[in-house]
């Protein structure tokens, strides 16, 4: 079975984003949620940002760094939005991941905010709207199409659902789309399975 740690988007460590993480877990898989905003919910993505902002990308780095120091390898990192930067850098960049789960985020592997070249072996899947302005029109989609090309049909799969919501896997937001959220569900699962 597999061994996850799930990043959540600026928004906070929501209920929906816990009952995504127990739906992740069926079927045997291990989810860690790890609380980067000590209890805030900010209660618009507006806010979330301007949360985040305040703490710093480098002072949020580090508490990833220390949630995950307990941690054995052969990690899976996920990540919502936000959280999906913080889960790509280490799929990246801390030894041993075996795979990350990218949730309507993705960094480009060259110029100013890449991590390195993506590593040898590691899988990777990637779930967004296709009209959603901040992941389709900001630049994160020509990046997820970059990586899975990069990767490689064996190792990446980019899953593009149809609208123009952001965090629609939240089931605690008003941008909660079931439909769409239950086939990342499964998707996200099956991946696991091969994984595990």
């Amino acid at each position: 079975m597999a061994e996850v740690v799930l990043f959540h988007h600026v928004q906070g460590l929501t209920d929906g984003i816990r009952a995504f993480a127990e739906e992740l877990g069926t079927g045997g898989h291990t989810v860690h949620t790890p609380d980067l905003f000590d209890g805030e919910r900010p209660a618009t993505i507006d806010d979330g940002i301007a949360f985040a902002d305040g703490i710093g990308f480098k002072a949020l780095s580090e508490r990833v760094d220390r949630a995950v120091a307990g941690l054995p390898g052969g990690l899976v990192y996920g990540g919502f939005s936000m959280g999906s930067a913080q889960a790509q850098r280490l799929a990246q960049t801390r030894p041993g991941a075996r795979g990350a789960l990218l949730y309507e985020g993705c960094i480009p592997l060259t110029g100013d905010w890449a991590f390195g070249p993506w590593p040898d072996g590691v899988a990777v899947q990637i779930h967004g709207m296709d009209k959603d302005p901040l992941f389709a029109l900001e630049g994160d989609l020509d990046a997820a199409r970059e990586l899975v090309e990069t990767v490689g049909p064996e190792l990446g799969q980019l899953f593009l659902y149809p609208g123009d919501r952001h965090l629609f896997e939240d089931s605690s937001l008003p941008s909660y789309d079931p439909d769409a959220a239950a086939q990342v569900l499964r998707h996200s699962r099956e991946f696991l399975d091969r994984l595990g």
